[in-house]
């Protein structure tokens, strides 16, 4: 993997760049998170390891500057801060696993591993259900034609509720493939998100006939993505019902 190293302890930075070079990997070590805004804007990446903690731009302002350039990148986020909330944000803005310092480099190994599995899965670049297409590759969306606008997170939900379309996935699976969250973490994340997405993919029109078609809630398990009624079916069953009440 061609991986870049953003951490401003230079004895730090420099040890996880050999160590991940003796793994077979291309590494780079840059020390602030200005150096590594550059840096992702004129390479290709397979994975970023970043400290939250940088001079001059935090990890957190790096993750938001970047978000339409990581394409196909994979971010592990470390951090020394012991909160949740800051990884909460990391994961928010597109980092896709965290770890707190102190950690163990045969753990830093093993999860760039798994991030490196994810990321060798072949899989359909472009996903479809009724009229809306996600294309993966370019982390685009559109509905009935119209470009969506989604953040990192926004899109990875979705991403996820595609791959299994018509199925219920809990909101438990939700915080753990999405948000890389303990099964147990006390957060309504994940129905904070789907709202947000029910409001950015809906026809304004649909809501006259009953709200939020595409993503179908399951009372007490999850969520599913599921074909729709065609507007025009349901303008039709609407009028039928205007005539029966006639």
């Amino acid at each position: 993997m061609r991986v870049l190293i953003v951490e401003d302890d230079r004895a730090l930075g420099l040890f996880l760049q050999r160590g991940l070079k003796l793994e077979g990997h291309e590494v780079t070590w840059v020390g602030d998170g200005d150096a590594a805004v550059d840096y992702v804007a004129q390479h290709r990446l397979d994975l970023m390891v970043l400290d939250l903690g940088l001079p001059k731009r935090d990890g957190l302002d790096v993750l938001l500057t970047i978000q339409d350039l990581h394409r196909g990148m994979a971010i592990l986020v470390l951090t020394g801060r012991s909160g949740i909330e800051d990884r909460i944000s990391s994961l928010n803005l597109g980092a896709d696993d965290c770890m707190v310092k102190p950690f163990s480099f045969h753990e830093l190994i093993a999860r760039c591993r798994a991030l490196e599995r994810r990321r060798a899965i072949p899989v359909d670049s472009v996903l479809r259900q009724d009229d809306l297409t996600m294309d993966r590759m370019n982390r685009k969306v559109e509905r009935g034609g119209e470009a969506v606008d989604l953040t990192v997170k926004e899109f990875a939900l979705l991403e996820y509720l595609l791959l299994h379309r018509d199925r219920c996935v809990s909101r438990k699976e939700l915080l753990d493939k999405v948000w890389s969250m303990a099964p147990e973490a006390g957060t309504n994340v994940v129905d904070v998100y789907v709202n947000y997405l029910r409001k950015k993919l809906e026809p304004k029109v649909t809501a006259v006939f009953g709200g939020s078609q595409l993503i179908e809630t399951v009372r007490g398990e999850g969520y599913r993505v599921c074909a729709t009624k065609s507007l025009q079916q349901r303008i039709q069953g609407d009028e039928r019902g205007l005539e029966i009440s006639a």
